[in-house]
């Protein structure tokens, strides 16, 4: 397992970044690029991830990658963005709990796990206030699910009352990681995939919180997500963006 690093900045709270995957939906572009380094406005998206940590107080990130994991090695090398990066090579194949797993030796404490494609304008300060309030093992951040398609309403005899362009469904709530997790966490580590094995594991235990946020979220699944990222960008809308929020 390759490990890269470039000191910077202070100690702290670590960020692991999750940067191994294939991005399977974003074919072909991600046969060249690990998906959390596809770029939107001339930066990696796991830039402006970045960026926005370190605009709330976070210096500290492992990125633990995978699927040409050299990209983020070349990238990160000379950039100088204000954080102390280390790259962790933790296989081509591994699922999301292992990525984190293979990280266990770079974190010394409280720690959180971001994945790499997704911006989220979640007050950081405010999340790490709630976990600390609820004393569990793991809080992650849950934000409104979204419907994939436009939502038709109408009456009884077919007549269309309105339409919604991909509305919110009450009620449902999505992880999208941000996840805070106690160093204790390990010790009740179970299976290879964060969301279909360790998070469960945990909930089942009770030690898992939601902190629900209203706020936006997106991901960058695809390459139309990528587009649309660009829209706000070319329109000067940057509704990811968080400055320092007190707790």
């Amino acid at each position: 397992m390759r490990h890269t690093a470039w000191r910077l900045g202070p100690p702290g709270v670590k960020v692991v970044i999750l940067c191994g995957g294939r991005g399977i939906r974003s074919f072909p572009f991600t046969h060249y690029l690990p998906k959390p380094m596809m770029p939107i406005g001339g930066s990696p998206i796991v830039v402006h991830l970045i960026r926005n940590f370190v605009r709330q107080g976070f210096t500290q990130f492992v990125l633990s990658a995978g699927h040409r994991s050299g990209v983020l090695i070349d990238y990160f090398q000379d950039k100088q963005i204000g954080a102390e990066i280390e790259i962790v090579d933790t296989g081509d194949d591994a699922d999301t709990g292992d990525r984190v797993l293979r990280c266990r030796d770079h974190i010394d404490g409280r720690f959180i796990v971001a994945y790499g494609d997704g911006l989220s304008d979640v007050p950081l300060a405010r999340l790490a206030a709630f976990h600390a309030a609820h004393g569990g093992l793991a809080t992650m951040t849950a934000v409104p699910m979204p419907s994939q398609y436009g939502v038709v309403d109408m009456q009884p005899d077919g007549r269309v009352q309105r339409m919604r362009e991909k509305p919110l469904i009450e009620g449902h709530w999505i992880n999208v990681g941000f996840i805070v997790f106690e160093p204790e966490v390990f010790g009740h580590w179970k299976g290879a995939s964060l969301e279909r094995h360790v998070l469960p594991h945990l909930v089942a235990q009770g030690a898992v919180h939601a902190y629900r946020h209203d706020g936006f979220f997106k991901s960058a699944d695809s390459y139309k997500d990528i587009m649309e990222f660009e829209e706000l960008m070319d329109a000067g809308a940057l509704p990811w963006v968080v400055e320092s929020v007190p707790a």
